[in-house]
């Protein structure tokens, strides 16, 4: 059960006794049961209409209990069961009219977004999600998804549908956007990692041409390897850069 805190200031326009709280008193609500959440998270809920806070006459935000609830219920859809924001407002509306719902099984696609951070060298290469799933997981709009795919950004898989490398790619793209980096501010970015991913290319290709399964085995483990180590070198270099100290 969520817990909802005491205090909280009235506005003009609430009914009486009701309590309101900013922003970062839900955030700060919300952390105890999804410790991931960041204001922006909120704000985009709040872009998407999922959730209508109040604003007072200065223009803050002020959410009500109702609204707090809200907020962890599509929370927790989107923790448990990875529904699109499109299924979950559909699901508010059904519940707002009384309706009952039925949520699914959570889909072995959690697995591939919650993993997409990680380089798991034993998940299957063909898992796949859909373009519905990548909007929930990089939270963005189909037009940003769009602009992203003209700048050569994202791209589907042969075959269709997208990979766990592409579902990381869009959560660092959508980070970098609200900071303000645009996808064309990115295009350099996207041209050393090609440059990068020749090099490596061009190390391992005639071992991946051998005929001996194991030849060909050792060509990934040593494609990954050098990947790693080209990230890391990249790190190192934009930190020195900056002047910042390595961790």
């Amino acid at each position: 059960m969520l817990r909802t805190p005491t205090g909280g200031a009235g506005l003009g326009t609430a009914a009486a006794g009701d309590r309101l709280f900013s922003i970062g008193t839900v955030l700060s609500q919300l952390r105890d049961e999804f410790p991931e959440v960041t204001i922006s998270k909120i704000r985009f809920l709040e872009a998407e209409g999922l959730v209508e806070p109040r604003r007072t006459a200065s223009g803050y935000r002020k959410f009500s209990p109702q609204d707090v609830e809200r907020l962890a219920q599509i929370l927790r859809m989107q923790r448990d069961h990875y529904l699109p924001l499109k299924v979950i407002r559909e699901h508010l509306d059904a519940l707002a009219r009384g309706e009952q719902i039925r949520l699914p099984s959570p889909s072995p696609q959690r697995d591939l977004l919650d993993g997409a951070l990680e380089a798991d060298a034993e998940r299957p290469t063909a898992a796949r999600i859909g373009r519905a799933e990548l909007l929930a997981a990089a939270e963005v709009t189909e037009t940003e998804l769009a602009e992203w795919e003209s700048y050569g950004l994202v791209a589907q898989a042969d075959g269709g549908g997208y990979d766990a490398e592409t579902v990381t790619v869009a959560k660092l793209v959508a980070d970098l956007g609200r900071f303000g980096l645009e996808p064309r501010h990115l295009r350099a970015v996207k041209a050393a990692a090609d440059r990068e991913a020749g090099l490596v290319e061009q190390m391992v290709a005639p071992l991946r041409r051998h005929r001996n399964p194991q030849t060909r085995a050792h060509a990934e483990a040593t494609a990954k390897e050098l990947a790693g180590l080209s990230v890391r070198l990249h790190a190192a270099l934009v930190q020195t850069a900056l002047g910042l100290r390595l961790q």
